[in-house]
């Protein structure tokens, strides 16, 4: 697991890890959605079991089902709807106004 975990931390954007594991995907719905499809597969990551136990072929099959698998979250709903970060499961379904969030930029302190 630790070699294969090294590769990934070398990886950075969202199309580094879908080109890793040899996903396709559209360009407009990573564009909109790259934090919240990493976030998502950081999060199904975290819940698969065993995967301290996986060699790194079965390791990066689980991966790239995992990273799959939120990938097609965003492109079958929305951020709102997926509720991945904080900002959105706060809000429960209700619009945050631009200016609130321009409010917490550090510019703006």
């Amino acid at each position: 697991m630790n070699e294969l975990m090294t590769d990934l931390s070398k990886l950075s954007a969202a199309e580094e890890f879908l080109d890793f594991f040899g996903i396709g995907y559209e360009q407009a719905v990573v564009n909109v959605n790259r934090l919240h499809i990493l976030k998502r597969f950081h999060q199904y990551l975290r819940a698969a079991p065993n995967t301290g136990r996986m060699d790194r072929e079965t390791l990066t099959a689980t991966c790239r089902e995992l990273l799959t698998r939120a990938y097609q979250d965003f492109v079958t709903s929305t951020p709102a709807r997926e509720k991945v970060f904080k900002v959105f499961q706060d809000q429960d379904g209700r619009s945050v106004p631009l200016e609130m969030l321009r409010g917490t930029l550090p510019s703006h302190r």
